[in-house]
């Protein structure tokens, strides 16, 4: 037996065609959609806090309402995704309704939740639970009352129960990214949770496939020698009950699927090769080994799988002031001497009327400041044009909007060369800081709910979701 997993969205602003091509090309068991990072968890955050009826991926109602005759054509299609976001209710509801007006009001729809742990901090931090930013040590509490999202990255255990009781569309919060391919996998293989072998050869085919084109030649170093990159095919997972995993695309779509393109997404976001986390398993990538068995197949073999931790990260998002950016072009000889010199008119302006910055900084795109000291050897030391980026980051308001009117004085007070606006004006906009935090894997309750569109579409108070053990 084997299934066929195609991933169809690597982030939110992902090509919106993408899963529309996959779910009809793709021959597909599962269609799984990857729409979450720690900024889109905190856009959604911000979103959620001034309508309670948002918070969700926008996208993915659209893209139901685009393959819903998909649905009714090819009865075996699964969706599974984490749209749900920071509200997985509000997302089914616009879901069910979509399917209703499609006649698919049957439909049965899973939401997965238990991700979100906002309301339990204050209580934590009271019994004395260490709640520490894992990238500074030091402990979250300073900022807790300025949290705005407390999230849990949840495994696949409850995806896999919802497609076991019948779901077809699974709609989740915050989730491991590779838990939406294992999730599938044991539901249809009937894989234990101590097989960690096999769990941890889906979670890397997972890990394979969730950045979407990432695996069949976007962002590949040779990317000048990829067929038809404007219709690049999504990746699709061949998975089988013994572990075995080939990654395709649809046929006559673009991109390319080679040992090549698949190392780097298998290297992409790892920090230790031999033990990378996932709430399901721990996988060792250190023995895959990948072959090309076919033009656009790649074979991976040699996963390798130990038990997960007894802790589960948590993306933590908290108020952190207010921010701006300010781009204008500068052209001419001594043009990144020029660019430098009026970003810090800018900054010295805003501190002489009164406003010391907490944080400002001034980029000079094309002079190697988008990551400095990498590409030194390859930067033009004298470019004639190139744009200023001042960017600004304060407790205060006030101090901020003076900062967005300090820039387009430069068109006439600052020194020659400066072009005019690339963005306009900036305004003020509220700043975010992220901590990933470890909390006691028993803190934290998957919970699933399943009903049809229909019922879904009429369901309007919160629900008492089923617990998963």
């Amino acid at each position: 037996m084997s299934i066929r997993v195609g991933n169809g969205a690597g982030f939110w602003g992902d090509d919106v065609d993408a899963p529309v091509r996959l779910a009809r090309d793709g021959d597909l068991d599962f269609l799984t959609l990857e729409y979450l990072a720690e900024l889109t968890t905190a856009i959604l955050a911000h979103r959620r806090a001034k309508d309670p009826d948002a918070g969700f991926v926008t996208d993915f109602p659209e893209v139901i309402k685009r393959i819903s005759n998909f649905l009714v054509e090819q009865p075996r299609l699964k969706i599974v995704t984490n749209a749900g976001g920071l509200n997985p209710l509000a997302c089914v509801r616009n879901v069910g309704s979509i399917l209703v007006e499609s006649g698919l009001g049957r439909t049965s729809i899973a939401v997965v939740a238990g991700d979100d742990l906002l309301k339990n901090v204050p209580e934590w931090i009271q019994a004395k639970i260490d709640l520490v930013n894992m990238d500074t040590g030091e402990s979250i509490v300073p900022y807790a009352d300025r949290l705005i999202a407390f999230n849990a990255y949840l495994g696949a255990k409850p995806i896999a129960r919802a497609i076991g009781e019948g779901a077809r569309i699974v709609i989740t919060g915050r989730v491991a990214d590779a838990s939406l391919t294992l999730g599938p996998a044991v539901a249809s293989f009937g894989w234990g949770w101590d097989e960690y072998d096999l769990l941890a050869a889906a979670s890397t085919a997972g890990h394979v496939i969730e950045c979407g084109a990432q695996a069949t030649g976007g962002l590949w170093s040779d990317w000048d020698a990829i067929p038809d990159s404007a219709s690049i095919g999504y990746p699709i997972a061949l998975l089988d009950r013994d572990g075995s995993c080939v990654i395709a695309k649809p046929e006559r779509s673009g991109g390319m699927v080679t040992a090549g393109t698949i190392a780097e997404q298998l290297v992409y976001e790892i920090d230790d090769p031999s033990r990378y986390r996932t709430p399901d398993v721990d996988v060792d990538l250190t023995h895959v080994e990948l072959d090309q068995v076919d033009q656009n197949r790649v074979r991976i073999r040699g996963a390798k799988g130990n038990s997960p931790s007894d802790f589960l990260k948590v993306s933590a998002v908290y108020r952190d002031g207010w921010t701006a950016s300010g781009l204008v072009a500068v052209v001419g000889r001594g043009a990144v001497k020029k660019a430098r010199a009026a970003g810090e008119l800018v900054v010295e302006r805003v501190r002489r009327a009164g406003y010391s910055l907490a944080q400002s900084r001034v980029e000079v795109i094309g002079a190697g400041d988008v990551v400095p000291g990498v590409l030194n050897h390859l930067i033009d030391r004298d470019p004639v044009e190139v744009m200023l980026r001042v960017t600004a980051r304060d407790p205060s308001k006030e101090a901020i909007e003076r900062f967005c009117r300090s820039i387009a004085p430069l068109v006439t007070s600052g020194p020659p060369g400066i072009a005019g606006y690339a963005t306009g004006r900036p305004r003020a906009i509220p700043a975010f800081g992220y901590a990933p935090v470890l909390i006691p894997r028993e803190l934290v309750a998957p919970k699933l709910e399943i009903r049809t569109a229909t019922e879904w579409e009429k369901t309007n108070a919160s629900l008492e979701y089923n617990g998963i053990s």
